[in-house]
């Protein structure tokens, strides 16, 4: 159900607020389009007072306008970017009134745990107007902050019998794991209204979010209730909207509606039928026939797919209408009031003639769509529904039809959904005709609908030409624009797409444009990595702005995906030159008004004049746009495209080119970066800080820089534990404490705030020609934000990682102090994205392992000052080693347990980690500075809980300090569990490191089993997953049946084998007892019980 479409009926206002005018010249004043907000209209605020009747408008703003309107007080939380309340939030500080007088208080508030308790605290007050108790109290937020705010929903529901009606209106989108993209996150709103029994709305499309959200705030006089809509695409999408009732409307139906139900709702308490009846007394008011449950399809269908989500039932509805046309016996059951579920509808409104239910039901991610244990919400609500249903003699097989939050809907892949359900093909084989079509499934009648995609970088100066283009056509009254922008602020450090459409009737179409009459491409580096002309239809136009580039060098600057693309879609190219215009090339500002105007050219060339009027309502003026007009044939050229370009032969390895974006932002990023604030020029400056303490506030701290409490101690012992003769150097080290205070737990590791080789920085200090003692500002090395003054000799000692390996990215930025032109060139392509730049940039840090310092001495003319060195530099970092000893055995120490990395590079040099050199040279009696940090090796809570081990070299660190615990317990008379300990090096002689004391600790029966593998002592090969397998009985009775815990530290090579020989014990285990499990499942729960404990690297 929507509302009325567009058709023809008159002009539709474009309600913005005109951009003010902007001055370029002294005599030519002109607005500048600035793109506010991706959630408001056309990126342009709006008034209050300007919404309703017909006119361009985002769902997002209209669900605002409600919530405004209705409600005493709205809390809001919004993450950054998302500008859920950003029209909220400029109509209170306008005063703006709503329907009850006075204006709605808007409160933005932070997100973290127990969040919305303020909005309780505001509803039971003792203070609270009671006058206002009828009035809804509502929340704008997303779907992802839903875990915050559940605490006080929890509450609210208990208590919602006194309370006043509560709406929480959510845009369903949330961050989806490592990725960092925005996906629709329904799950989320509908495990919490499940478990908390709130109400649940959704809204099916941009024309219904009005209606939806007032709806949702009636319902809230019955049970709380949340308003959820597509957050990604939909709520974002400019479009034009017919019948948008203004602030009056809202008021009138509201009460009449309120009127209508009052005399009902005293004669029940059945929340079912309140609800029923409410939905009868709203359709009858606005004269609408929306449903709990809506069926479209065939008349008899056979199978019925039922679905849940904004994008999904509109999409759903469309392939459903189309596919019964051509006689597929289909349908969908879309579901618009999901709580209460009211059972007796839904088997109303399905057919009788079902055979085979298809359930669409959204689930987290992608593994628990592979998992047949889980089953989505919606599919147990109708599993329940059918199972008791007396409606058919053999009862419907229902489907389960998984899908993760990330899954983009389009009209094909809703089409496989019900293809699912059905044997025959639903959807015709394509011909090689057909072939020229994007989509065998077009919903779009492609004679009336004009569509258009715009892509470029967030940095040109055109970023906002699309939107002003859109806005542009949708001042023609007789016709129906929708616009909408996505970001990828990961892709080539920012890319955006704008997709335009325009049709004499309504638009509904929330995927992606695939057949695109016209694509502008702004960036030629966009081509590398993304297929533009995949949403190109065949005999489509391309604008692609390409400066400074003649005909004859076309084809290098083209890559040969995109010139064979070119061939096979008969695609006309126009290459648009914008600085072969004088005028533009001496301002660049002008370049975005070329841009429109080159567009409309192009894809609309008998408009042009009229065009030229629209465009300069918008921005510019129209005298700028008839100056660049008549001059823009110097800059726009159509290429005619080789017949070789066609038939090329594309090798095998070029790399699959995304087709789309993924949205992970709602604006671009901000890349401006602001420079420290800076306190020191001179040695005087610091001098009067430490002569005239108190005037300058100066303190006395050690380490003031580093962000984490640190502590001074001594070395009291430092010992190697293998023979010197050995090739690797593993030592033991041990702190004297003294009255540092140091406090540390079992497990935790420790922080060595190491310094650089002292003869190093000397020689580094003589070659740069730099004055040691000379005073200067760096970054801290835990807190790169923060700023020390050190000497030169100082910050290179324990600041500046001027021996650490360099990045891409610090190539890149001493090319521009480079004064050799081959050096420059050299540091370029080493600090580029190219081939031979990548390729030579790994063999440096691979395999020469080149440092800073080398590649300086490498590139003389390259000598950027000390100041500038520590920008471009990075700091030096801490380096965390696991602690060897238990405090309750040794309260007055400290021991780590060490290998000294170390290797030769290919010019015989030696090489050596910063850190463990750093330690290895320390003598007893050297302070070091060290801090503690928490780590997830942790002791089970009870002493008779068993302890499987398993360490690697220097991962059997922590473990000693384990077996040192175990010891103390038994010592006091405290009853100890097995203690497993398996341990692996290449060879016991040299590699048996605390050898005697594990021996000493298993006589003493503090270690009951004592697994060594040495690797290479013996022909064949014998590492720890061995030792384990060969003592499977004890580890099923350790860590099975006694619930003890395991721990692997060290290298990440045996975590397989080694949780596959866990896994091999939980399956015997298993298969004696008779029961069935899932190793890998019982793993995960291992896991989240702390009982299998990887500490890796």
């Amino acid at each position: 159900m929507q509302l009325q479409t567009a058709g023809s009926n008159g002009p539709a206002e474009v309600n913005v607020v005109e951009p003010e005018p902007a001055l370029q010249g002294p005599q030519k004043p002109f607005k500048q389009f600035q793109n506010h907000s991706s959630s408001l209209p056309f990126g342009q605020p709006t008034s209050l007072a300007s919404i309703g009747g017909p006119t361009y408008v985002t769902a997002q703003t209209l669900i605002q306008q409600v919530a405004y309107a209705l409600s005493d007080r709205l809390w809001t939380y919004s993450p950054d970017t998302f500008d859920l309340d950003i029209a909220v939030k400029n109509w209170f500080s306008d005063g703006a009134k709503n329907t009850y007088g006075y204006p709605t208080t808007v409160e933005s508030m932070q997100i973290r745990q127990g969040a919305a308790s303020i909005a309780l605290g505001y509803v039971f007050s003792k203070d609270f107007d009671l006058k206002k108790r009828h009035i809804p109290q509502s929340i704008l937020a997303s779907s992802s902050v839903l875990g915050h705010l559940r605490e006080a929903l929890d509450q609210l529901s208990l208590l919602y019998s006194v309370a006043s009606p509560f709406v929480a209106h959510l845009a369903a989108v949330n961050y989806a794991g490592a990725s960092g993209q925005l996906v629709t996150d329904y799950v989320s709103a509908l495990s919490l209204a499940e478990d908390l029994g709130f109400g649940m709305v959704s809204s099916f499309s941009a024309y219904e979010a009005q209606h939806m959200s007032l709806f949702s705030t009636l319902l809230s006089s019955i049970i709380p209730t949340l308003h959820l809509y597509e957050g990604v695409k939909t709520a974002r999408e400019t479009t034009r909207v017919i019948d948008v009732l203004d602030q009056a409307g809202l008021q009138n139906t509201y009460r009449a509606v309120q009127n209508e139900i009052s005399s009902f709702e005293k004669s029940t308490r059945d929340v079912e039928a309140r609800v029923i009846r409410l939905l009868d007394a709203f359709n009858e008011e606005l004269g609408t026939q929306y449903g709990l449950f809506e069926y479209t399809g065939h008349d008899s269908p056979d199978s019925v797919l039922v679905v849940f989500g904004t994008v999904e039932s509109s999409l759903a509805s469309q392939v459903a209408l189309s596919l019964a046309r051509d006689g597929a016996k289909v349908g969908v059951l879309n579901v618009r009031v999901y709580r209460p579920f009211i059972e007796a509808k839904f088997l109303e409104i399905l057919p009788a003639s079902v055979k085979t239910i298809g359930v669409l039901g959204q689930v987290q991610d992608s593994s628990v769509t592979s998992d047949s244990s889980i089953h989505s919400l919606l599919y147990n609500d109708i599993v329940a529904a059918i199972s008791f249903a007396e409606k058919w003699s053999v009862s419907p097989v229902v489907l389960d039809i998984k899908y993760p939050r990330e899954t983009s809907w389009t009209p094909v892949s809703i089409a496989a959904a019900f293809q699912m359900l059905v044997e025959k093909p639903i959807l015709h084989a394509q011909s090689e005709a057909d072939d020229r079509n994007s989509s065998p499934l077009q919903l779009l009648d492609p004679s009336s609908v004009q569509q258009y995609t715009f892509w470029d970088v967030d940095t040109s100066i055109s970023v906002s030409a699309p939107t002003a283009f859109g806005q542009a056509l949708a001042t023609e009254s007789m016709s129906n624009v929708t616009t909408r922008t996505a970001y990828d602020n990961l892709l080539q450090g920012g890319v955006i797409r704008t997709d335009v459409r325009k049709s004499p009737k309504s638009i509904e179409a929330p995927y992606s444009i695939d057949a695109a009459d016209m694509v502008y491409i702004g960036e030629q580096t966009l081509l590398k990595d993304i297929d533009m002309l995949s949403g190109l239809k065949f005999g489509g136009k391309v604008l692609l702005r390409l400066p400074g580039v003649k005909d004859e060098d076309l084809e290098n600057k083209l890559p040969l995906a995109f010139r064979k693309g070119l061939g096979i879609k008969a695609a006309q190219l126009y290459i648009l030159d914008s600085p072969a215009i004088e005028v533009v090339a001496n301002d660049p500002n002008l370049e975005a008004f070329l841009s429109e105007i080159a567009f409309l050219r192009t894809a609309l060339p008998t408009q042009e004049k009229y065009g030229l009027q629209k465009l300069a309502s918008v921005n510019g003026n129209s005298e700028i746009f008839e100056e660049l007009s008549k001059t823009l044939d110097d800059a726009l050229r159509l290429v005619e495209i080789p017949d070789a370009w066609t038939t090329a032969e594309i090798e095998d390895d070029i790399p699959t080119l995304v087709k789309d974006i993924k949205v992970n932002s709602f604006d671009a990023f901000d890349k401006i970066e602001v420079e420290p604030p800076t306190y020191l020029k001179n040695w005087k400056t610091a001098a009067k800080g430490l002569a005239f303490k108190e005037a300058y506030e100066t303190k006395s701290a050690l380490r003031p820089d580093l962000s984490v409490k640190t502590y001074t101690v001594q070395v009291q012992e430092n010992r190697r534990l293998t023979p010197p003769s050995y090739d690797r150097n593993i030592f033991h080290i041990e702190f004297d404490l003294g009255n540092s205070g140091l406090k540390y737990e079992i497990g935790e590791a420790l922080g060595i705030h190491a310094e650089n080789d002292e003869v190093e920085v000397n020689d580094f200090i003589k070659f740069y020609n730099l004055d040691p003692n000379e005073v200067v500002e760096v970054p801290s090395r835990e807190n790169p934000a923060q700023l020390e003054n050190r000497t030169v000799y100082q910050a290179l000692m324990q600041n500046v990682d001027i021996f650490g390996r360099p990045p891409k990215r610090f190539y890149e930025a001493l090319a521009d102090y480079a004064k050799n032109p081959d050096e420059r060139r050299e540091l370029t392509t080493l600090g580029g994205p190219t081939k031979d730049g990548n390729q030579e940039f790994k063999r440096r840090a691979e395999v020469d392992t080149v440092t800073y310092a080398d590649i300086l001495l490498e590139f003389p003319s390259a000598h950027p000052s000390f100041h500038d060195i520590v920008k471009i530099v990075s700091p030096m970092k801490r380096r965390e080693y696991s602690i060897a000893s238990c405090q309750k055995v040794t309260p007055t120490s400290i021991a780590l347990m060490i290998v000294v990395v170390g290797w030769v590079d290919p010019r015989g040099r030696d090489r050596f980690g910063q850190a463990t050199r750093y330690l290895n040279k320390l003598k007893v009696g050297a302070t070091v500075t060290v801090s503690v940090k928490p780590s997830v090796m942790k002791l089970p809570p009870k002493s008779t809980q068993p302890l499987i081990m398993a360490g690697l070299g220097t991962g059997l660190a922590p473990f000693r300090a384990f077996v040192q615990h175990r010891a103390w317990e038994k010592a006091r008379g405290k009853e100890i569990g097995s203690v497993l300990l398996y341990m692996g090096s290449r060879h016991q002689r040299e590699e048996y490191c605390y050898g005697e004391e594990w021996e000493a600790y298993q006589d003493a029966g503090v270690i009951t089993l004592l697994g060594r593998a040495f690797s290479r002592d013996q022909p064949q090969k014998i590492y720890i997953q061995d030792r384990m397998r060969q003592t499977m009985n004890d580890i099923i009775q350790a860590y099975l049946k006694e619930e003890g815990a395991f721990y692997l530290c060290g290298p990440t090579w045996p975590v397989p084998d080694v949780t596959n020989v866990l896994e091999d014990a939980i399956s015997r285990d298993s298969k004696t007892l008779g029961k069935k499990t899932n190793p890998r499942t019982e793993i995960e729960k291992l896991k989240e019980e702390l009982r299998y404990v990887l500490e890796v690297y």
